[in-house]
Parts: structure tokens; C-alpha cells; sequence
């Protein structure tokens, strides 16, 4: 599959089928994939909490809700997935990695990151693994966890406290096609996205393909 069409073809999965594995080699296929990500500074400060076991992924589960009850469709249908990807950034790592010589920012201040460049890094190596799934033939769906229960996630996987839990990727093969009604506000038109010279300019005749 070439990349175009990998991209095409990418969407978010909602429903998946708990009846069909994700081998390990899968799994570990993609997250080396993933290494081939940007990284500011080669710093390469993520990691991936892979939850392959059912006993593991019930207690993902059961640490990240946030109401009693019924599951709602939703749930129920993503908690069905046999792998979750757990992505975490460590800044730590970057300011190491920036107070080194040859970058030299010793006084190791967050003021000089503006954009948090261990969640962007980490979020583009996410982008490579839901690009990796749809080449694999696999759903996958990227979701964030409450702000509420990151501590209760770290906690419960021995997560050193200073990563952050910047996503998870539910991944397996798709048993329903569920179509997400924020679909139905559509793609932004190119001429409104693509801006040339200066904000507001686009250019004559820009293709809306």
C-alpha cells in the first residue's frame, strides 16, 4: 500500500470485533515504525505502554471511568479492541537533551517551549501507527484519557510520574462501521486551509480535490 492511499483510507474505528487477535510481532512492527517519527533533537522522549492482555486492558478500563453504570455504545465498543496503546511523552527527557553542549540551554526552562514538543513528537509517532494499522489491514482509533485519571493510569502501570499520558490507540480488526456525526461538518475547502504569502491568500484556481 503506498502512502497516499494508506492515508485516504485511514478513519477512526469505534467498534471492534474482541474475537480477533493483534499479534505481538504486529504490535511491535508498528511501534518500530513509529521510531522513524520526527524527534526535536533526535530525543525520541516517548514510550509505549502496550496493553495486550485482557486482564490488563479490563483494569485500563476499569481505572479510566468516569461514571457507574451501563457502558454506553461507545465503550463497549472500543473497550472490544485485544490491543491498547498507551502514548506517553517524557519532557524530562528534552530538557536533558537541550541542556546538552551542542544545543546548550542550561537553565533547562519551559519557557523556551512554547509548543511541548514531547506531546508533539509523541502525537506524530501516534499518526505513524494509525497509518501503520490501516497498511496492516487493522481499525485503530486514537482517544485521550479525563484529565481526572492520568494519575490513576500512571499508578496503575508503574508509570514514572513525570510522563505524560498524551494518548491511547485502541487497535484490532473492525466489526461495525460506526460513521462519527462530527463527519457531517465535512472537510475545510483547500483555498480556506492554505494560506500563500500571508494569512487570508490563497491562490487562483486552487484545487478542491
Amino acid at each position: 500500500m503506498d502512502l497516499i492511499d494508506a492515508v485516504s483510507r485511514r478513519r477512526m474505528v469505534r467498534r471492534f470485533d474482541a474475537d480477533r487477535s493483534v499479534p505481538l510481532e504486529t504490535v511491535e512492527r508498528l511501534v518500530r515504525l513509529a521510531q522513524r517519527a520526527p524527534s526535536a533533537g533526535h530525543t525520541q522522549g516517548w514510550d509505549v505502554l502496550a496493553l495486550t492482555d485482557a486482564e490488563d486492558r479490563a483494569l485500563f478500563w476499569k481505572v479510566t471511568r468516569e461514571r457507574e453504570g451501563e457502558p454506553d455504545g461507545w465503550l463497549r465498543g472500543v473497550s472490544a479492541a485485544p490491543v491498547l496503546l498507551v502514548m506517553l511523552a517524557d519532557p524530562t527527557a528534552y530538557l536533558d537533551r537541550y541542556a546538552e553542549p551542542d544545543k546548550g540551554w542550561t537553565d533547562r526552562s519551559l519557557d523556551r517551549w512554547p509548543i511541548p514538543y514531547w506531546d508533539t513528537d509523541t502525537a506524530m509517532a501516534a499518526m505513524i501507527v494509525l497509518l501503520g494499522a490501516v497498511d496492516a489491514g487493522l481499525g485503530a482509533l486514537f482517544f485521550g484519557v479525563p484529565a481526572a485519571r492520568h494519575d490513576a493510569v500512571r499508578a496503575a502501570y508503574a508509570v514514572p510520574p513525570g510522563r505524560r499520558v498524551v494518548g491511547v490507540i485502541a487497535l484490532g480488526h473492525e466489526a461495525q462501521r460506526v460513521t462519527s456525526p462530527s463527519l457531517k461538518r465535512g472537510r475545510r475547502p483547500l483555498s480556506d486551509v492554505l494560506h500563500l504569502g500571508r494569512f487570508g491568500a490563497s491562490a487562483a484556481g486552487t484545487s478542491e480535490h
